[in-house]
């Protein structure tokens, strides 16, 4: 259950979850801090709408699970349709929930590669393509999310407007494929070269 504040009023609501994927779109990661930017229009309607949640960006996709009454997901979800940073949304879940797994976060935003790829149950999903877990392996990354929630209030260090440092979408990605694929790049950069190379020696010939 879920109290709605009104003094004059007060409604209790049933309490859901919503659980979705989506891959990040070129107007996206062209943004200078799409991860930001999304948090802070999302802390100020959430706080609103009563709905608290994290979104997970890692690898080109969202991760995103959001806690409230089943109207406000609903018009939520409506308003997520439309948004041109990310496409192809997949539903994980909608379902009712006894309580809230991030209530002091009404949106915290967090990048994958900053902090969890040492974390073993999140390693065992790895490469980072939500869309292809099952339910119980959304779950298991929820849980992880959750025990990270956990630990910040542990520490005093649940702060519902604290977001990470801005970064590029696009810039981030980039660094990672090129991390990942250097000795591909290096050889296609040769074979480039001597291409040219090659050329121009049939054209001064």
């Amino acid at each position: 259950m879920s109290l709605i504040n009104n003094s004059s009023n007060p409604v209790i609501t049933e309490l859901y979850q919503l659980v979705y994927t989506s891959c990040i779109t070129s107007t996206g990661l062209s943004g200078a801090s799409t991860l930001n930017d999304i948090a802070k229009i999302s802390t100020k309607n959430n706080k609103a709408d009563d709905i608290t949640g994290v979104l997970c960006y890692g690898n080109g996709y969202f991760f995103q699970c959001i806690e409230g009454s089943e109207q406000a997901l609903t018009n939520l979800k409506n308003r997520l349709l439309l948004d041109d940073r990310h496409k192809y949304l997949q539903i994980l879940e909608f379902s009712e929930i006894d309580k809230r797994r991030f209530t002091g976060w009404s949106m915290r935003s967090i990048i994958l590669e900053r902090w969890m790829t040492t974390d073993p149950k999140v390693k065992a999903l790895m490469p980072f393509k939500p869309y292809s877990w099952s339910n119980e392996q959304g779950r298991q990354f929820l849980d992880v999310l959750q025990g990270y929630y956990e630990e910040q209030e542990d520490m005093g260090k649940v702060h519902i407007d604290d977001q990470p440092v801005k970064y590029n979408a696009l810039g981030l990605t980039l660094s990672k494929v090129m991390g990942q694929h250097q000795a591909f790049f290096l050889i296609q950069s040769v074979l480039g070269a001597l291409i040219v190379l090659t050329l121009l020696w049939f054209m001064l010939s």
